[in-house]
């Protein structure tokens, strides 16, 4: 199964709910209820392959508690519930996407360790050319 296919799995098994918005809006705010919330909990990864549900359990967090993406940037519910579903492609993506290769350390070249100790030795002859002179006659 691709992601889009997984996404659209989860998106019919998903819990969705509007409440009213925060934020400016007037009257329109205050009587229509475009805040969109999309609830995923365990339970949404029934019927999928054991492997592809556990990636997605660790990478959406669902193994500590449900998923909630609300969305209230807009003044459409629909436009919310739009946004909502994009966020969670994304995370579904991401859960889903190979781990990165592990990093190979690497070790700095023989010109970049003179260049380093003669850097040093710079910045010390400079410092010590700061100190007051020192009665080595007396």
């Amino acid at each position: 199964m691709d992601a889009e296919a997984i996404t659209e799995h989860l998106l019919q098994r998903a819990q969705w709910s509007a409440s009213r918005s925060s934020g400016p809006g007037g009257q329109h705010r205050d009587k229509a209820s475009t805040r969109a919330e999309l609830t995923l909990d365990a339970d949404s990864l029934a019927g999928l392959d054991a492997e592809v549900a556990a990636r997605l359990a660790r990478g959406l967090g669902l193994e500590a508690g449900p998923l909630r993406i609300a969305i209230q940037d807009e003044r459409s519910l629909a436009r919310n519930q739009e946004i909502a579903t994009a966020r969670l492609r994304e995370r579904v993506a991401g859960a889903l996407a190979p781990p990165p290769p592990p990093r190979r350390p690497t070790r700095p070249s023989r010109s970049a360790r003179r260049q380093r100790v003669a850097a040093k030795t710079r910045r010390g002859s400079l410092k010590r050319l700061r100190q007051p002179p020192t009665d080595e006659g007396a």
